[in-house]
């Protein structure tokens, strides 16, 4: 499956026991394996009906703690093997989330609240405010930092074309201030309610697209007062729209899923 080009292999099943991380790490192989950014591993509850459970594996094995794009694929997916239109509650190691599913594929997921504080991240800020600078790359960079499930750190850039989003992302999104890795958002505001993003996802590299990205870079140029809710998130896989009133209020991503095909695999 995929959302704005950030692509899924989707395991559907009860009490699997999950991959061991060479295992995920071939099967994410885009030449000799089946080729994906995260593997979501899909426990369905007995019945049909009720809290389904997953959990998320990066590309290159290590497991994440949310995925928003994943979310979104995972709530269509289960949304047509049901016969009632109400929401769906998943669960991941970061908690429980609900989504809606729309028509034309079109599904929106509440990613709960965002966290600033930097335990919660986790970042060791070191007694340091809010923006947050370190240095990489031969510079010195200034960012948000913040967790939506997951850790972030958005930094707001001039032209995001031209961002060093293979240096900069991969020496912040593995620097030891962060001790979980995070992902490294580069945003550039284009108007008032839209920005320009590229991600640099933690375990993956840059990907077309990311759902919590995007929702920690529209939180982020909000509460900085760069743009205003809903936001448009354009990246290059496609577009998310991302809704946030603002203090402890949800965070609602929205998009359109695609389910490419089906197929068995050995475990």
């Amino acid at each position: 499956m995929q959302a704005a080009g950030n692509d899924f292999m989707v395991v559907l099943g009860r009490s699997l026991p999950a991959p061991e991380r060479g295992r995920v790490r071939a099967w994410a192989d885009r030449r000799r394996g089946v080729g994906f950014d995260q593997l979501l591993w899909v426990e369905e509850p007995e019945g049909g009906n009720g809290v389904v459970r997953y959990r998320v594996f990066n590309a290159d094995g290590g497991e994440a703690e949310q995925c928003g794009n994943g979310a979104l694929c995972i709530a269509a997916l289960v949304a047509k093997r049901r016969s009632n239109g109400e929401s769906i509650v998943l669960e991941s190691p970061s908690g429980q989330v609900e989504a809606r599913v729309m028509a034309d594929n079109a599904v929106s997921c509440s990613l709960g609240s965002p966290q600033w504080h930097p335990g919660k991240v986790p970042f060791l800020a070191h007694g340091q405010p809010s923006p947050y600078r370190l240095k990489a790359v031969g510079g010195s960079w200034e960012f948000d930092a913040l967790s939506l499930g997951n850790p972030h750190a958005v930094l707001g850039v001039p032209d995001v074309a031209a961002a060093d989003v293979a240096g900069v992302g991969a020496a912040l999104s593995a620097h030891e201030r962060f001790p979980q890795g995070c992902n490294v958002g580069f945003a550039e505001a284009l108007d008032g309610q839209s920005l320009k993003l590229r991600v640099y996802e933690r375990g993956v590299g840059e990907t077309p697209a990311c759902g919590t990205g995007a929702c920690a870079a529209a939180v982020a140029g909000i509460r900085r007062g760069r743009v205003r809710s809903p936001v448009q998130v354009h990246m290059a896989g496609g577009r998310l729209s991302v809704e946030w009133p603002g203090g402890e209020a949800a965070v609602w991503l929205g998009g359109q899923i695609d389910s490419v095909f089906e197929g068995s695999v050995r475990l």
